[in-house]
């Protein structure tokens, strides 16, 4: 029987049913999180071997002794992982410290977490990259401004989604997020802007770097818009992947050396010709995320899917291979409404004339709000023409 710590299995909400289905292969699923037990939902407590409890995750030392004691208990650890950006650092220290070596060690973060450094392994892909500069002085980035133009984004070089992201558009923008909006020390990139939207390859990996379940969604808005001017968030999985999203997803998987994970790369495809990068339509580089896309995106996939990606990463673990196909495709469709804006149709009428297409209705938790809105719907649609008019209904405002 495979020992599997799970690292914050609480959050987000719904990696439980991780826990779940690697229990439902026998495994001993080992917890380790700072919420209560007492606290946990029940269907995770019935989906762990034993949970510890460390005051904050953010103490390097309380877990360490937290896997100690897992050892101590019951062995050697087949697999540590928590499925989160937040984490990936935390899970490579845990990994190289104890010798677990079925996923990434502290070696692997510098060209996994730094945005500057993932590009040269997409150009090994044959994928082409932004051009940037990382972010310096005032003469520094003027001088790269004068070489890409207007307008650049600016963001942590080694950063959790789009947080602390900025679009400058001329001199005056450019010295107040040095002066202003810079974080003590911390490292920015600076990139040329690119005039697409943004489609990814979501995949599980086996332990020989082949994917056992792909699949992909667009955002049609920029998160990083979203954020910054506190708007409507919508995304989707597409009902098929595209054949040159596949290509680009594989091509980046065989660079990055990635195996047995679960992995969201993000693509850009042009909506214009754009001068060093392509054509219309083509797909270049943006970032790699080694863990699922976030939020809702597993259930949504799911949805799209007529699967279980949950039971199809633990499938992996267990088996290095998946004990399920997929079913019926289609469109899965996320709109995240903004409190306080004056939508035409109310929550209740959009219920009702979307009842049936609808599958997920939550509020979202604050500390996801800023990139997802704060009331969420998800909906399954046959066509993109039925999904884009429920955006229209939702998002529609008098």
């Amino acid at each position: 029987m495979k020992n599997v710590i799970f690292l914050s299995p609480n959050f987000p909400t719904n990696y439980w049913q991780f826990c779940r289905e690697l229990k439902n292969n026998g495994m001993n699923v080992l917890g380790i999180g700072d919420q209560p037990y007492g606290e946990l939902m029940e269907e995770l407590k019935g989906s762990l071997t034993e949970y510890f409890k460390v005051d904050s995750l953010e103490d390097y030392e309380s877990v360490y002794r937290a896997v100690g004691y897992f050892i101590f208990r019951y062995g050697p650890i087949d697999w540590l992982e928590s499925n989160n950006e937040y984490w990936l650092e935390r899970d490579a220290r845990l990994r190289t410290d104890f010798h677990i070596t079925s996923g990434f060690q502290l070696e692997d973060m510098p060209r996994i977490k730094y945005k500057s450094n993932m590009k040269e392994y997409y150009q090994k892909a044959g994928i082409p990259t932004a051009r940037y500069h990382m972010v310096d002085d005032l003469k520094g980035c003027k001088a790269f401004v004068k070489e890409v133009g207007w307008p650049v984004v600016v963001k942590p070089d080694n950063g959790v989604g789009a947080s602390h992201t900025y679009k400058l558009s001329s001199d005056k923008e450019l010295k107040d997020f040095l002066e202003n909006r810079r974080r003590e020390g911390v490292s920015y990139i600076m990139e040329e802007f690119i005039h697409a939207e943004v489609n990814s390859y979501d995949a599980i990996i086996d332990s020989s770097g082949e994917p056992i379940f792909e699949t992909g969604n667009v955002t049609p808005m920029s998160i990083m818009d979203i954020v910054n001017e506190n708007d409507n968030s919508i995304y989707y999985i597409v009902k098929d992947l595209p054949e040159d999203t596949r290509k680009a997803g594989r091509a980046t998987v065989k660079s990055f050396g990635v195996k047995s994970r679960f992995v969201h790369f993000e693509f850009f495809r042009l909506t214009q010709d754009q001068k060093g990068m392509g054509k219309k339509g083509d797909v270049v580089a943006l970032e790699v995320n080694m863990r699922p896309c976030g939020g809702y995106s597993p259930d949504m996939m799911n949805f799209a899917n007529s699967t279980n990606v949950y039971k199809i990463w633990a499938d992996m673990i267990a088996f290095d291979r998946s004990t399920l196909g997929t079913g019926e495709h289609a469109f899965c469709a996320f709109a995240g409404r903004r409190d306080g804006k004056p939508f035409v149709y109310s929550h209740e009428e959009i219920l009702e004339k979307y009842g049936e297409n609808m599958r997920m209705v939550e509020r979202i938790p604050d500390v996801l709000s800023g990139a997802m809105g704060n009331q969420m719907y998800v909906a399954v649609f046959p066509t993109k023409r039925a999904m884009d008019k429920f955006y229209r209904d939702v998002l529609k405002c008098k």
